[in-house]
């Protein structure tokens, strides 16, 4: 199973994102370029935030018009999870995948700290973690504040969209003075209709800035150069504390991983369980498909497991590659190094960045 991870022209968060989905999850992660056309090889589609070209006319607008929006738009709507965070938020709604447009915040400044927002309902990201949850997170935008497409500005709901997330205190409470951007009803994240594309202004890959659960009004604590995590930053503090009803980003992130897991593992099923020609001739091929993607016994289960349960190993695509354009089959093998982590030092932090990630329209 792989994950992929958006990068478009000026993004600057790909890496954070994948890093943290490789390093701290264990997750198979490819980094794609923005002019990709099939995401059909992929378990879950990531588009992260950062900058994006032409924000300076409109945060999203040209990137939800790049090609591999097209294959977004068309692994949603086979029930692919995908997740936008930040700018990809901003994207998916120029998009048309999620409703409603995110405006200046009411400071007209960018805005970059920590944040409670409390979970309102399931959906992808937050499958599993209980309503009324609180969860702690970083915010970095400057265009974050989320209107609805009522001519109040609210989200409706029933209307193809749930609010998932709300911006609260760390009492949990949605007051005004936990509202960070001006976002309408306090509204910090969304999800479609059936759940399955979800998109949130603030970084679930970003480290809080003081442990979860810890006093709102604590200082925050200064990141080391180059993006890394913060001084006493360990393994103790990117979980759920125990007996706490607060948890960090790790969480949600996990959850759609997950997510994307039991997904990817029925699309299989049913492409295993579809009709298969018989016979013996040299050339003999599958005929399961699953959108374009020619079925292989390593693919639905591995052929090793086939033949120790007594069975026989499907036959294998022979004699044609994959259709053009068609998305490469999943290797088989040990796992391959995920290219999230390419860089100086093999830790995904080779590119580095500022404090708070430049997301200017994030």
């Amino acid at each position: 199973m792989r994950l992929a991870v958006v990068r478009f022209p000026g993004s600057n968060c790909e890496v954070d994102v994948a890093t943290v989905l490789a390093r701290d999850l264990g997750r198979r992660v490819e980094i794609v370029d923005h002019r990709r056309r099939d995401l059909r090889a992929f378990a879950g589609v990531v588009l992260p935030g950062g900058f994006a070209f032409g924000d300076y006319l409109r945060p999203g607008a040209l990137a939800a018009r790049t090609p591999v929006m097209e294959a977004v738009r068309a692994f949603a709507a086979a029930g692919g999870p995908v997740l936008g965070i930040c700018n990809g938020f901003q994207i998916l709604c120029e998009a048309g995948l999620l409703p409603g447009a995110l405006r200046p915040n009411r400071q007209l400044r960018f805005q970059c700290r920590p944040v409670w927002v409390r979970i309102e309902g399931p959906s992808a990201l937050t499958a599993g973690l209980p309503p009324g949850r609180v969860v702690r997170l970083e915010i970095a935008h400057g265009e974050g504040a989320y209107v609805g497409e009522e001519p109040d500005g609210r989200l409706v709901p029933g209307r193809g969209a749930r609010v998932i997330l709300r911006y609260v205190d760390g009492a949990g409470r949605p007051v005004p003075a936990a509202n960070p951007n001006g976002s309408v009803a306090n509204i910090a994240g969304i999800c479609n209709a059936t759940g399955n594309v979800v998109g949130l202004m603030p970084h679930p890959e970003r480290r809080p800035a003081e442990a979860p659960g810890g006093a709102a009004g604590r200082p925050a604590r200064t990141r080391r150069a180059g993006g890394g995590p913060a001084e006493g930053d360990g393994p103790a503090s990117r979980s759920a504390v125990a007996g706490s009803g607060a948890c960090d980003g790790l969480a949600l992130l996990a959850a759609w991983a997950e997510q994307a897991e039991v997904w990817w593992t029925l699309r299989r099923s049913a492409r295993a369980a579809e009709p298969r020609r018989s016979g013996r001739a040299a050339g003999a091929r599958c005929s399961g498909r699953v959108e374009g993607l020619q079925w292989s016994g390593r693919e639905a289960g591995g052929r090793r497991s086939d033949r120790a349960a007594g069975g026989r190993a499907p036959a294998r695509p022979q004699g044609r590659s994959a259709p053009t354009g068609a998305a490469p089959r999943v290797p088989s093998g040990p796992p391959l190094p995920p290219r999230a982590l390419d860089g100086p030092g093999g830790d995904g932090r080779g590119r580095g960045r500022r404090e708070g990630g430049g997301d200017r329209g994030r």
